[in-house]
């Protein structure tokens, strides 16, 4: 007879409909195949779309759900066939776990853009599975959409940038911000911190934007020169034709015609967050200076490995709140009030 392999069980925590509160939740795990590594988690960060999805915010969630993306923990097997991971390694997953490998997107490293890519979590895996993500004691992945991180790095602090890190720092990247670039960072979140971070480490002068006074020191803090609050009529109207590139990180309604404003000739705003509600842009606004209203969704593996590689030499990590499993729910209430500086980040020994 043949032999069955045992599943690996799994401790988690899960969201068991929409807008229910998680609770602990115990699941099977395939086997780790000859291209796979099996990772034990350590730490996980929480990203605000785990929210959005745990709510069905977006739709198609599907339930029960084991949210989480910003994956880091220790490899503790590997399939006969990997060669870029030993048993020990540091491993980090970020929002995707698979893609189809073959289209134009993939073989040019944007995965992300793939129409088949596999999600860590709420997203069917190719044998018909739903995916299950890092707020778990371990996950099964296979070693070419794993990344490497170095072992000597405040591990819980590099968790958010499987996701928060690589959002900011690819639309960055891909308009060319540099030394010298005016740029204005739209809030101060988990997103937004990592923005003023990554944005100052590139040479640019920074200016965040937030409804808070309160946010002015630990934006200076975190490297920007400047801060403007965006209430604040007078002080926005200085600033109109300042900016080359204006990088939106907020989910609440706002109006994003007096940001479109900030900008100069052929400057860019980009999107983040999602908002509820579309938009209200006027088209002259963008004729007038040929501007650019744009959006950007994470980065393929070879950037995102870039992105960790960058950060580790600029000692660049994300300011984070430690907790434990039994507080995700006290966490995710939080952080839709904003009390958080600036991610949330799952122990995961205490599962």
């Amino acid at each position: 007879m043949p032999i069955v392999k045992e599943k690996l069980q799994t401790k988690g925590y899960c969201v068991p409909r929409a807008k229910a509160p998680l609770e602990p939740f115990k699941f099977e795990r395939r086997e780790p195949g000859p291209c796979d590594i099996l990772i034990e988690i350590l730490y996980c960060g929480i990203c605000h779309s785990d929210i959005h999805q745990a709510r069905d915010e977006w739709g198609g969630s599907t339930f029960p759900m084991v949210p989480g993306h910003e994956i880091v923990g220790r490899v503790s097997r590997v399939g006969d066939k990997v060669t870029r991971f030993k048993p020990g390694a540091i491993a980090g997953v970020g929002c995707f776990i698979d893609s189809d490998r073959t289209c134009g997107y993939c073989r040019r490293g944007l995965q992300q853009y793939c129409s088949h890519t596999v999600w860590t979590y709420n997203s069917k895996d190719k044998d018909g599975s739903l995916t299950c993500g890092g707020y778990s004691s371990n996950i099964v992945v296979d070693e070419d959409y794993a990344y490497k991180i170095s072992p000597d790095l405040p591990l819980e602090r590099v968790a958010p940038l499987l996701c928060a890190g690589i959002t900011t720092y690819s639309p960055l990247r891909f308009w060319k911000v540099s030394k010298g670039s005016r740029v204005g960072i739209i809030g101060l979140g988990g997103l937004g911190h990592m923005a003023v971070k990554l944005a100052s480490s590139m040479g640019a002068e920074v200016t965040v934007f937030s409804t808070s006074r309160s946010k002015e020191n630990d934006a200076k803090r975190l490297g920007a020169s400047n801060f403007a609050l965006s209430t604040d009529e007078r002080e926005m109207n200085t600033l109109k034709g300042r900016f080359d590139f204006i990088l939106s990180t907020i989910s609440a309604p706002y109006d994003i015609e007096k940001f479109i404003q900030l900008l100069r000739a052929e400057g860019t705003i980009t999107c983040l967050g999602v908002p509820p509600e579309p938009f209200k842009v006027g088209a002259f606004s963008l004729i007038e200076r040929r501007l650019q209203l744009a959006g950007s969704l994470i980065g393929g593996v070879p950037e995102t490995q870039e992105m960790l590689d960058y950060c580790a030499s600029k000692k660049i990590l994300a300011d984070v709140e430690v907790i434990p499993a039994s507080k995700i729910n006290e966490a995710y209430d939080r952080m839709i009030r904003g009390d958080v500086r600036y991610r949330f980040v799952i122990d995961a020994k205490t599962l």
